[in-house]
């Protein structure tokens, strides 16, 4: 996979856009920094209305928000990239991706390649007289059933998508079943809609065909054909600055690169490292309007694609002692159709990321993915989780408390300076405060 990657890792950082520093900025000021319109402002205060989640749901009630921030410093395949729209609910995860893209950008950011955005969909043939016969009947007619969901059926046409080949696969159960797998090409979109159309028109032609009968007619969400990777150099230097050059770079590499292995060979392991990778991903999938629970069954089913549950992501020390990152994973993900068409911050995020294809968007994905797993497995290796997180979870803490305004920031400061981020200590502490006698 990795030899078709679409950039070519600069060998020197691209010039910087000034990027300002939105942790700085009052919530209202940032998008402005970001170049948003007063309408795209205006958006992300609002989002979905209430009459369009009616459209796009059943039963609907209200609203669910979480908050949408944007990671930054992100450069892919030589491009700048001023915002990466997040959404997520868990604290550091975009702060971890910044920085992670950050250290990335000092030695060209991020290359970034994936495959063509092919798409399986999955009939399951039971009851047949003769598996054998029945396979050579349907790779004999692969091409007249090709063209006809190309261009004969009303129902299956697509000026954006095309089916592309018939494969199959016999199992031997029990029962005994057939596997007949519909490839698609499915351009800039995810492709489900069409392609679990596109089963139940085959249906009748797969049974006549294989003297069979078809059972399940649906798109697989394990799109191993339809994968996106990228790779990062991180400097050994840079690393031990981070550490105030406490601890020498080689031995910072080193552990990185241990723990790294231990996740390649321990599932247990494995699980929460992959689950780190999925903060960053899940985050951009959501933002963008796609189907963050797709990805993620593709994500975990491919990391078990050997029989084992391993990494998805990998870190080596290079010859000149820096540290190599590698991501590849399933990221079905489009820009036309679903939610995107019809969820007005998921089309802002698309228009801030700037990308005109969805295999652009699922490469800067894996890159968001390989970033806060180097943040995650740099923190865990280093100081541990929790240093890092403390400070950004005892703001949650705080207002969990039932603080508010400045007092937020002031309780989680004294939280973090205790050492104590746990809600009964942040409730005393405005307690203590809100007494006259303070």
């Amino acid at each position: 996979m990795w030899s078709g990657a679409t950039g070519v890792q600069p060998n020197v950082m691209p010039e910087a856009i000034p990027l300002p520093r939105l942790r700085d900025l009052p919530v209202d000021a940032r998008g402005q920094a970001l170049g948003l319109s007063s309408a795209q402002i205006e958006t992300l205060r609002g989002g979905l209305s209430l009459e369009q989640a009616d459209h796009m749901v059943e039963n609907v009630i209200g609203l669910f928000g979480l908050p949408l921030g944007v990671a930054q410093h992100f450069v892919v395949n030589g491009r700048e990239i001023t915002a990466v729209p997040m959404v997520i609910e868990e604290a550091s995860v975009i702060a971890a991706c910044s920085y992670a893209a950050k250290l990335a950008r000092a030695s060209g950011g991020f290359t970034a390649g994936s495959s063509p955005p092919i798409m399986i969909g999955q009939l399951q043939v039971l009851d047949t007289p003769d598996l054998e016969a029945a396979r050579a009947r349907l790779i004999a007619e692969a091409d007249a059933l090709i063209a006809w969901l190309n261009h004969d059926n009303p129902a299956t046409r697509s000026r954006h998508a095309r089916a592309i080949g018939i494969e199959t696969r016999a199992l031997d159960g029990p029962p005994p079943m057939l596997i007949v797998h519909v490839l698609y090409d499915c351009g800039d979109a995810m492709g489900a809609n069409l392609i679990n159309t596109a089963c139940e028109a085959l249906a009748p032609r797969v049974a006549q065909l294989t003297e069979g009968r078809v059972n399940l007619r649906i798109l697989s969400n394990l799109s191993d054909r339809r994968m996106a990777w990228a790779t990062c150099t991180i400097r050994a230097d840079l690393l031990a600055a981070r550490a105030d050059n406490a601890i020498p770079a080689a031995e910072i590499v080193a552990r990185i690169v241990e723990a790294s292995r231990f996740a390649e060979l321990d599932p247990y392991r494995a699980a929460t490292h992959n689950k780190g990778i999925m903060n960053g991903v899940d985050a951009v999938v959501i933002a963008t309007g796609n189907d963050w629970r797709a990805v993620e069954a593709g994500a975990h089913a491919y990391a078990a694609r050997d029989g084992r549950y391993t990494a998805l992501a990998t870190w080596r020390a290079n010859e000149s002692g820096d540290l190599v990152g590698r991501i590849e994973l399933p990221l079905a993900v489009g820009i036309v159709g679903g939610a995107t068409r019809v969820h007005p911050t998921a089309q802002l995020a698309l228009s801030l990321l700037g990308v005109k294809t969805a295999r652009e968007l699922a490469e800067i994905i894996a890159c968001v993915g390989l970033a806060q797993n180097f943040a995650a497995i740099r923190a865990l290796a280093m100081e541990g989780i929790q240093q890092g997180h403390m400070a950004l979870h005892a703001r949650q803490v705080a207002i969990a408390a039932g603080a508010s305004g400045e007092d937020i920031e002031r309780i989680a400061a004294q939280l973090v300076a205790e050492r104590n981020v746990r809600l009964e200590r942040a409730r005393a502490l405005l307690n203590r405060d809100a007494s006259p006698l303070a």
